[in-house]
């Protein structure tokens, strides 16, 4: 495991980090997915893959898209593991809020090295998520693992808390924190209509409907039935 990505260009670390956000280091990328994800066009994301494939960092095949090397895979957890840093400073010293800190953190992430990133994490008191809930990379790389599933796929009754958050969309976040749904929060799935209707969700002494787009957007930690 390298021991900085300060040798490796922004961008490119941009790039890397959406790779693996995209296929989680054990799939093939499409590259029209992966310009769409970063709002760049088709030719630009060419570029950049005959870029990294020549620095080692990805294998590129015309019909599957780019995959992350062994290499590219552990820059690409760097890069996210400083960006969601970056984002808990945003959130926990300066209190902005989370649905404004993912785009912030990029543009931060441009001037942060490695000296810095030290100093933030140990000001931090090292985080283990971010404010959406997911893991923060350790500096070897590795990665917690959640034992979490999405809500749109547990039964009526379920009772648990909130692991994870899963969406940039800022107006959902808005949304989702005048429910009261963060990481942490405690819930009970209390009923579900059919034909993927609405979800109904008790967090605190209120009742909250959802519907399925912004149910997927949200993973839980079940508590298991004998310890209710």
């Amino acid at each position: 495991m390298p021991d900085s990505i300060d040798w490796i260009s922004y961008a490119s670390q941009m790039y890397l980090a959406e790779i693996y956000r995209l296929g989680q280091g054990r799939t093939w990328v499409n590259t029209g997915s992966l310009a769409e994800r970063l709002g760049v066009s088709g030719p630009a994301v060419v570029r950049m893959a005959h870029r990294l494939y020549q620095e080692g960092l990805i294998e590129h095949q015309r019909y599957q898209g780019v995959f992350l090397t062994m290499s590219g895979t552990e820059a690409a957890l760097l890069s996210i593991r400083r960006h969601r840093l970056l984002e808990r400073l945003l959130v926990d010293v300066l209190h902005i809020g989370w649905h404004e800190v993912h785009a912030q953190a990029v543009n931060f992430q441009k001037g942060v090295n490695q000296p810095f990133e030290d100093r933030l994490e140990s000001l931090l008191g090292s985080p283990g998520i971010c404010p959406h809930g997911e893991p923060i990379p350790t500096r070897d790389g590795t990665v917690p693992e959640l034992a979490d599933r999405p809500l749109v796929v547990v039964p009526a009754r379920t009772r648990g808390r909130i692991s994870r958050v899963r969406t940039r969309d800022p107006d959902k976040l808005q949304y989702l924190a005048r429910l009261g749904c963060f990481p942490g929060t405690a819930f009970e799935l209390v009923h579900r209509d059919p034909f993927n209707g609405p979800l109904w969700l008790r967090i605190g002494q209120n009742e909250q409907m959802i519907g399925t787009e912004l149910a997927a957007t949200l993973w839980l930690i079940c508590t298991p039935k004998e310890e209710e």
